[in-house]
Parts: C-alpha cells; structure tokens; sequence
C-alpha cells in the first residue's frame, strides 16, 4: 500500500464520477441520473493495488453527502454502496 495520504475526492459531473486519485492510479464512483431527483451509484472501483485501505467508503461516504447536500435521492445499484448505506443508518433517508 502507497504511503502518501490519498488526495481529495473529485466530482466530474459531465462524467457522472467521483474520482479519488493516488500515485498515479484511480479509485471511482460511478453513477448515473435516472431523473432529475435521483442519481443511482451504480459502481464502485479500486485497483488492486489500493485495496483495504478505505477508499471506497471514503468514495461512498462523499457520494451520499453531495446527495444530500443537494436534495437528490439515492438507488444502490452497486452492492458495495448498498451494504454501506445498510451500515450507516444516517444516509437510510436518502434512499428512494
């Protein structure tokens, strides 16, 4: 695992991404707009090499904060997300 702390979290909005970067390597989020209420994260992914270090919570944690920050409800379609959302009773409302 690389030594240096990861930098901020991204959002590409045109992508419809939220990117983490790190050594040259990318963790993602996925997601895409099924309405213009409700976002679906979609996918998750962290290459093998950043593994076990968090980053894709520290990814699912943001994603569910720009939701909320921005009044947009949520579909985990990944199950990485779903299972996080299921452990974090504070993001339950997002859900649509």
């Amino acid at each position: 695992m690389p030594s240096s702390p990861p930098t901020e979290i991204q959002h590409d909005a045109l992508a419809h991404r939220f990117t983490l970067d790190l050594n040259g390597t990318q963790a993602v989020l996925d997601y895409r707009e099924l309405d213009a209420q409700t976002l679906d994260y979609f996918r998750t992914f962290v290459p093998n090499a950043l593994r076990g270090g968090g980053l894709a919570s520290r990814l699912t944690d943001h994603a569910l904060r720009y939701a909320r920050e921005h009044g947009l409800k949520i579909v985990p379609t990944c199950p990485f997300i779903a299972t996080y959302i299921e452990r974090h009773s504070e993001f339950q409302s997002l859900l649509r």
